[in-house]
């Protein structure tokens, strides 16, 4: 059974989508622990009701990204980690950090990369006249937002949308697309090669699995 931590910042849906996948047997994998930057993030409330271990990792004053980033490493590695699962985690991670966790990062965003990395995603696609958007789940690398693309699912810009309808659509695709992900990887099925994501040993192409 494969030991997954999740890393947030703040309410923990797609959290909470992991661990209802590895409740239900949907994800071969076991939820270990969730460690947030925010000691209030609601998603540390949806691991201690898991029976979870919840650990809360605040910023020290003064202390910056690497020093911070190599606490947050030590942490998982107390886990014993052997996928770690970005959820809403707000921070921007250290090339070292990276490097340290290569092929065993997955970040969820919530565009359709390379469209639109960082923040804004949903007002931006709208601000475009995007006719569609949706969200991508990727291996993480250095760069940001722009690791190996697995699996995209894409949701239909509706005439009068808003960036808080729209995302209410994107949310939904994510609780679906990452906990199948998860899942891959759990299945020795998922793994970055030489800087590209492989399913079943076989190179994905750049927006990731062809699913709909």
């Amino acid at each position: 059974m494969t030991r997954i931590a999740v890393v947030i910042s703040g309410s923990g849906s797609n959290l909470q989508a992991i661990i209802d996948g590895c409740k239900s047997g949907q994800v071969e994998g076991q939820v270990v622990g969730v460690i947030s930057n925010k000691a209030d993030a609601f998603g540390l409330t949806r691991a201690k009701n898991a029976d979870i271990a919840a650990i809360a990792l605040p910023l020290k004053e003064g202390e910056n990204r690497a020093d911070y980033d190599l606490r947050l490493g030590d942490e998982l590695e107390k886990l014993d980690a052997e996928l770690i699962v970005l959820a809403g985690f707000m921070r921007i991670l250290t090339p070292e950090f990276v490097s340290r966790f290569a092929g065993r990062l997955l970040n969820i965003h919530p565009s359709l990369l390379p469209k639109y990395t960082g923040l804004n995603t949903h007002q931006r696609a709208l601000d475009a006249g995007d006719a569609e958007h949706g969200v991508s789940v990727h291996f993480v690398t250095e760069e940001l937002d722009g690791g190996p693309v697995i699996l995209q699912a894409k949701v239909p810009v509706f005439e009068g949308d808003d960036a808080d309808a729209l995302a209410a659509r994107v949310h939904t695709q994510e609780h679906r697309i990452y906990p199948m992900v998860v899942n891959w990887f759990c299945q020795g099925r998922l793994a970055m090669m030489q800087g590209k994501a492989e399913l079943d040993g076989k190179p994905l192409p750049a927006q990731g699995y062809a699913y709909e």
